[in-house]
Formats: C-alpha cells, sequence, structure tokens
C-alpha cells in the first residue's frame, strides 16, 4: 500500500488500522454508493382510449387532455444506475431504423434522445456495461440495436449485455397476432445473433440493490426492477405496470394489457406491498409526473405526492 510505504516512521504501528479504513473504504465505494439518474429519451402520441380501455373518456380527459385526433402525450423515460463498477440502463426506447411511414404514426417530439441523454448525463454508448429490457414491445427495447453506414444491424451499446426474462423472449419471438405489431424481428432477433443476450429464468436479484420482479398481466414475462437505494428508499421503475399515475387504481388499464383481469390482480397486491413499504413509483410514460408516493384513501391506495427524480434522491 503506497501510504505505508510513504510514511513508515508514522505508519507502520497503525498499519492494521489502515489496512481496515481501506477496506472499510472499497467495502463502501462498492456496495453503499449508488448513482441514480433518469432522462427522457422521447415523446411521443397515442391514442387515448387505448391507454384507458374501458374507462370512459369523460373520467381520464380530464388528467391527460387529448387534442383533436383523440392522442395524448407519452414520455419515454429510461434511469441509468452506477453501481459496483457497472452502468446499467433500464429501457432504451424506440430507435430509429424504422421507416417513415412507421414513425407517421408514432409521433415523436421533444425530450432528449437515447444517445444525447446519455451524453447529458455523463456516459458514452460504450460505458454501458448493462442493459435490462423491461419487455419487448418497440417502445422500450427499438434502441438497442441500430443500423450502419451499409445497413447492416449493430448493438448500439457494444460493451453491454442485454438482460430480458426467458418468458418474455420466447413470448415475443413468436407473436401473437395481439402483440406482432409490437415486436419487431428488426429490434429482437440481433440482440441474440451478435452474442448481445441473457436471459433472466425468475423473479430474483439482478445485482446488489436491484431486485427484478415479473408480472404477466400487459405481456408475458415483463420484468420490473425495484431499486433498493443506499439511502434506504426504493424506486419502482413501472414499465408499463403503471404507464401513468392514474394506473394504480386496479381497474384503470390499457386496452393493450393481453390479460387485463391478471393485470388487476397484479397491481392490486403489488401496490399494497409498496404502500405498506414505502415505495416511490418512477413513472416511464407519464407525460406529466415523474414520480410518486402512494396513499391510503377511502377509496383504497392512489398516488400520493408527486415529484421528480432529483427530488426523490436529495
Amino acid at each position: 500500500m503506497p501510504i505505508l510505504e510513504a510514511f513508515p516512521w508514522v505508519c507502520k504501528p497503525i498499519e492494521p488500522l489502515i489496512v481496515t479504513i481501506f477496506a472499510f473504504y472499497g467495502f463502501y465505494k462498492s456496495y453503499c454508493i449508488m448513482n441514480i439518474q433518469g432522462f427522457n429519451i422521447a415523446n411521443f402520441k397515442i391514442d387515448g382510449g387505448a391507454m384507458f380501455g374501458v374507462v370512459p373518456k369523460m373520467m381520464w380527459h380530464k388528467r391527460y387532455p387529448a387534442d383533436e385526433n383523440n392522442l395524448i402525450p407519452l414520455s419515454l423515460r429510461s434511469l441509468v444506475i452506477e453501481t459496483e463498477g457497472r452502468v446499467i440502463l433500464i429501457d432504451d426506447g424506440i430507435g430509429d431504423k424504422q421507416d417513415e411511414k412507421f414513425f407517421s404514426h408514432v409521433h415523436l417530439f421533444g425530450g432528449d434522445g437515447l444517445v444525447e441523454g446519455l451524453d447529458k448525463l455523463g456516459y458514452t454508448p460504450s460505458d454501458i456495461t448493462d442493459v435490462i429490457l423491461t419487455h419487448l414491445h418497440y417502445d422500450h427495447c427499438g434502441g438497442t440495436i441500430k443500423l450502419n453506414a451499409k445497413g447492416e444491424p449493430e448493438l448500439t451499446f457494444p460493451n453491454a449485455k442485454v438482460h430480458i426474462s426467458r418468458e418474455q423472449w420466447e413470448w415475443a419471438i413468436n407473436p401473437n397476432m395481439r402483440e406482432a405489431d409490437s415486436f419487431l424481428k428488426e429490434n429482437l432477433l440481433p440482440i441474440k445473433d451478435l452474442g448481445a443476450l441473457n436471459l433472466i429464468e425468475g423473479e430474483g436479484w439482478f445485482m446488489p440493490g436491484i431486485e427484478l420482479r415479473f408480472f404477466g398481466g400487459h405481456t408475458k414475462g415483463q420484468m420490473v426492477p425495484i431499486i433498493h437505494h443506499p439511502s434506504g428508499k426504493t424506486l419502482v421503475f413501472a414499465a408499463d405496470l403503471f404507464p401513468f399515475s392514474t394506473h394504480i387504481h386496479p381497474v384503470w388499464n390499457m386496452s393493450y394489457d393481453v390479460e387485463p383481469l391478471n393485470t388487476m390482480i397484479e397491481k392490486e397486491a403489488f401496490v399494497k406491498e409498496a404502500y405498506e413499504k414505502g415505495y416511490i413509483i418512477y413513472f416511464q410514460h407519464d407525460y406529466y409526473n415523474e414520480c410518486a408516493t402512494l396513499t391510503s384513501t377511502p377509496k383504497g391506495i392512489r398516488t400520493g405526492e408527486f415529484m421528480s427524480l432529483e427530488e426523490v434522491l436529495g
């Protein structure tokens, strides 16, 4: 240890203490420091009715006003977590591989961009060591693969493993009629062909501080990351379990859910857990609200205080 060699007459008598302090610092740096940052890759628009299923427009439009074409704005937020020498990206947006006709239906506007947003946070694509894809609908995974100058697929994050639940992967590469338009082969197959794919077999700890939970109502094998920050705060990357804050209500669900009754059961159970344990929900698609606590009301558990991620982490 250099410090012992530099000042042997001072340090030698207390060498065991110095070694212990440096060992503790290494442990602290590895396990107790977690840097979480969020950014919004882009905004897009989608039919308001599709986002609320059977909920009447007269109820949802007060919170999420639609334009003359019944379109409402959605965000495409992502999280970057740096911990234990790894840089983990959760979901990576739509990407830019599709043609003009595709994007004419997506109505993209605003946002930081994927690579540009990472750059604002101080990262390059090569810095990313892990990409966690909550599921494989195009708005969550499209940025994983890009096309080079020859039109050939390449990994946007060349040093990263891409983590997907096995259940979702097998569901997506053999798509059902309902979800076929959301599972795009050009987004999926190159991940495996280029050697980046890692399949997650079941729920559990991805690594210290990051837990993965599975939910199947929206699509089979959706993974919801739960981030346990060293400060004691717990952040839920809600993905499409709770795309908007209003979806905390068990019967406010999207028409996109493949098993809506299962969605309601899953949501009701998890909302109870989240409220009792004080989880903070990070909304991926809510254009107006980034994070929220939960509170108990006479009508059930609902959103409590709204805040930004920066306010959550202090």
